[in-house]
């Protein structure tokens, strides 16, 4: 079981302010000591399983601000795809969840593989910790593990919403959801040396090693965006972080420059 928490959710989430902010947290609150044994329980088992669900769960709830679409539900008055077939029905069962479920069929499925009676009472599907579990048996039912486990973001999209709506987000959510996992995982573990457990990265490097890279920069005062892409703003801050610890400012991270990016965490 991976021992993901509320600060990997943290890490991943928007920085936000106000009633969102207030949300937001609550959510994270919610299900942060219980994500990981829930996430476990339906298999969400690896490192890419996690950051899969992550990223689109991420993106699905307006990055964990809400567990219900700001949307009135009006749109899918009279949708018989959906089980909407009495007057009222697209308000009463618009998305809710972190994965939002749709529909009057939809919430008599899905409560029916809880154990809950979501047809009846609608609204507690928006209740952050049974959102969780409504999102774990969305993510059981279309295979998405199988996605997850092909590193396949387009499938893994497709499958949530049906086409690549908010792609580019969603890909934002990954890099970032890999990089904490990555630090939970080199924290949780005994090394000898932490610095060599990372590769060596420069212009035109990418993945979650740049992200956590990018992460490590900000940290230390420098303006990079966390976007995986190791590019020349990246590496103008690589440079910058080597004159100040006074290593060769080369703009390439090896294990000298890694140690020193380390002994800041």
């Amino acid at each position: 079981m991976i021992p993901v928490d509320r600060d990997v959710l943290v890490a991943i989430a928007p920085r936000v302010s106000g009633r969102k902010a207030e949300s937001q947290a609550n959510i994270i609150n919610s299900i942060g000591d219980s994500l990981a044994s829930v996430l476990n329980t339906y298999e969400i088992n690896t490192r890419l399983r996690v950051a899969h669900f992550l990223a689109q769960v991420a993106h699905e709830s307006d990055g964990f601000c809400t567990t219900e679409e700001y949307a009135s539900g009006a749109a899918y008055e009279g949708r018989r795809d959906l089980g909407n077939t009495q007057p009222g029905d697209g308000r009463r069962f618009k998305g809710r969840g972190l994965i939002q479920l749709t529909g009057r069929a939809n919430y008599h499925t899905l409560g029916g593989k809880l154990g809950v009676d979501l047809e009846n009472n609608p609204e507690m599907a928006a209740e952050p910790k049974l959102s969780l579990r409504i999102a774990c048996e969305y993510w059981k039912g279309r295979k998405l593990n199988q996605a997850a486990d092909s590193d396949d973001l387009l499938d893994a999209t497709r499958r949530v919403n049906g086409g690549q709506n908010g792609l580019d987000a969603r890909r934002a959510y990954l890099v970032k959801a890999k990089a904490a996992l990555a630090r939970l995982e080199a924290g949780g573990v005994a090394r000898g040396d932490p610095s060599t457990d990372h590769p060596v990265l420069r212009r035109g490097s990418r993945g979650p090693e740049v992200a956590e890279l990018q992460t490590r920069l900000r940290a230390a005062g420098l303006p990079v965006g966390v976007d995986g892409d190791f590019g020349p703003a990246t590496e103008l801050a690589v440079m910058r972080f080597q004159a100040d610890k006074r290593l060769t400012p080369d703009g390439i991270v090896g294990p000298a420059t890694w140690a020193a990016l380390l002994k800041g965490k």
